[in-house]
């Protein structure tokens, strides 16, 4: 299995980001959803020294494709990950436009990966996460095991209460195209706030 890839989601103080990015995750991610308690605000700024190598991902929920593609530009966002009840024809329009694609699907015991099926062809990546009261940060993992009820052919990222307690659980899922672990509040001291060593613990288990 190729070494997986990690995300850390939901920052927005900005000496927070330069710790976590001295880290060099794969991708770091920033909550463009007004309600959730790790929205980055209207205001946010990427430090100056941000690193080039680590991926930049906007999270939007139910956004317009007009705001999604205004904060690409200013911030120079890499990906857009969807968290909410986006259509296939939301996706193709973001591609058209040059921009990469994480489409985020809720799991629960009984999701049907069909919801998948119209997308397979309009993003990069599928996300997985723990389908809850909020979209995302729910700090609680899904059975793992639904995942084997697809083939995957698009690669995915999983998400949901992973931390530094179940990490290794992650070798079960060898064999299957998981491309990178998504973490949040499973690594956090307070919401939007990350927890250095625990990330380090989570980083050494990869």
């Amino acid at each position: 299995m190729n070494k997986i890839k990690l995300k850390i989601c939901g920052m927005r103080n900005l000496e927070n980001i330069r710790e976590v990015s001295a880290l060099r995750p794969d991708y770091i991610g920033f909550i463009f959803y007004a309600k959730s308690p790790r929205y980055v605000g209207e205001d946010f700024k990427l430090p100056s020294d941000f690193p080039a190598d680590i991926k930049k991902v906007g999270v939007f929920v139910n956004a317009s494709t007009e705001e999604m593609l205004k904060q690409v530009q200013r911030l120079r966002l890499d990906y857009l990950q969807l968290h909410g009840n986006e259509s296939s024809q939301q996706c193709e329009e973001l591609k058209k436009q040059g921009v990469s694609v994480i489409k985020v699907f809720s799991v629960d015991d009984d999701f049907d990966f069909n919801a998948t099926k119209p997308f397979k062809h309009c993003v990069d990546f599928f996300l997985f996460d723990t389908k809850g009261k909020y979209y995302g940060g729910n700090a609680r993992t899904f059975n793992w095991n639904i995942l084997k009820n697809d083939n995957h052919q698009v690669p995915f990222f999983l998400s949901g209460g992973i931390s530094s307690y179940n990490i290794k659980d992650i070798k079960e899922l060898k064999g299957m195209n998981l491309y990178a672990i998504d973490i949040n509040s499973g690594v956090e001291a307070t919401p939007g706030m990350k927890d250095i060593e625990k990330i380090k613990n989570i980083k050494s288990e990869l």
